[in-house]
C-alpha cells in the first residue's frame, strides 16, 4: 500500500520520540502490505476499528497512539487523516477528521 503522507509520521514523532520506533514499524508493515480487503486488514491488526466508509483506526504502540487512515483498496492507497495521541484521539470525530498541513 502507498501511506500518503509519511511526513505527517515523521512530524509527530518528532514531537514524540516515544512513539517513533512504533510508527516506523506500522509505516513499514502497511507500505509493503497488499491489503484488498478490511478482513485484510482486521487479518493483520486485530485491534483494527473501521469507522465510516472507508476509514481504519489503529492502535500504535500498545493504546498510547492513534492513528486514523482512509483506506482506497482501488489505488492500493492509505491516506493519513490524523495521528494523535490517545487523549487527543478522544477530541477528534474518527469519521471525518482531516489532516491539517
Amino acid at each position: 500500500m502507498r501511506v500518503i503522507s509519511k511526513a505527517t509520521l515523521l512530524e509527530f514523532w518528532r514531537e514524540h520520540p516515544a512513539s517513533k520506533q512504533a510508527f516506523q514499524t506500522w509505516f513499514e508493515d502497511a507500505s509493503h502490505a497488499k491489503w484488498k480487503t478490511p478482513q485484510d486488514i482486521k487479518l493483520r491488526y486485530a485491534s483494527a476499528s473501521f469507522v465510516g466508509a472507508n476509514r481504519v483506526v489503529f492502535n500504535i504502540k500498545g493504546n498510547d497512539y492513534r492513528l486514523v487512515v482512509a483506506v482506497a483498496h482501488r489505488f492500493a492507497a492509505l491516506y493519513i487523516k490524523f495521528v494523535g495521541t490517545h487523549a487527543q484521539y478522544d477530541a477528534i470525530d474518527a469519521a471525518t477528521v482531516e489532516n491539517q498541513p
